[in-house]
């Protein structure tokens, strides 16, 4: 992979050229949530226009109808005719998106979006181009230990490998300018999809801005998808990222 060797563009006061927000909705098996998620995303006050991209990875327990009752002028649904992973998911929903403004925003209650204002401050200020919302320092309800120290462990390991003091790596919200993600190959199908755009972001010398967000973690059986299986690609995805092109 070919990555560009100019460095980033620094932050250069208030960001009025940002016109519009765009946020991808990965989803699978998710029809007890996702009419939730999507009103709540809707109720948020924004001082810019809200493109919302859901993105129905392979759903088969009927998702799928939910999903055609909510699409209209402001959430565009697309589908994958079989589930192919989180990652493939938000890469097409990148593909699809419109705004300056790109952000990921999981389906499944975790993560709340009025927590969105506090991730939009940063870069409508002109401080910083990516933002991540950081689940360690705000109100949470607390995880399962072996949760807490994988991601502990993998956020270690990207400060160590990238010279970096992230609080939370494998947060769902990342919010990033296009600028910043112009250029930024992109190849996960799953969740290491988190770790690889921390990677590619860090490489290219983006400073990443974090602020404090509330969080509601599920368990597995809640409906909880990611595994310590992931948690291994993750930190090989880590160590490719850093010493290949």
């Amino acid at each position: 992979m070919t990555e560009p060797s100019r460095g980033p563009s620094p932050p250069s006061g208030p960001s009025g050229h940002l016109r519009k927000l765009s946020v991808i909705v990965p989803v699978f098996n998710e029809r007890n949530t996702v009419v939730e998620i999507v009103r709540r995303m809707r109720a948020v006050e924004l001082p810019l226009a809200l493109e919302i991209v859901v993105v129905d990875d392979g759903s088969t327990d009927g998702t799928d109808a939910v999903l055609a009752q909510l699409n209209d002028s402001t959430v565009n649904v697309v589908s994958h005719p079989e589930n192919r992973g989180k990652g493939a998911a938000v890469r097409t929903g990148l593909d699809r998106a419109t705004g300056d403004l790109l952000l990921v925003q999981d389906a499944d209650l975790e993560y709340d979006p009025a927590d969105w204002p506090r991730l939009l401050a940063p870069v409508l200020a002109g401080k910083a181009r990516v933002v991540y919302g950081s689940r360690f320092t705000g109100e949470r309800r607390n995880m399962l230990l072996l949760h807490w120290l994988g991601n502990r462990f993998l956020t270690v390991v990207t400060n160590v490998l990238y010279n970096t003091t992230l609080s939370d790596m494998e947060t769902c919200y990342k919010l990033v300018t296009r600028d910043a993600l112009d250029g930024v190959v992109l190849t996960a199908d799953r969740f290491d999809f988190e770790p690889e755009i921390t990677a590619r972001l860090l490489r290219r010398g983006e400073r990443i801005y974090e602020v404090p967000i509330s969080y509601a973690g599920r368990e597995f059986d809640e409906g909880k998808k990611i595994t310590w299986r992931d948690g291994v690609v993750a930190l090989w995805t880590l160590v490719k990222c850093r010493f290949t092109r």
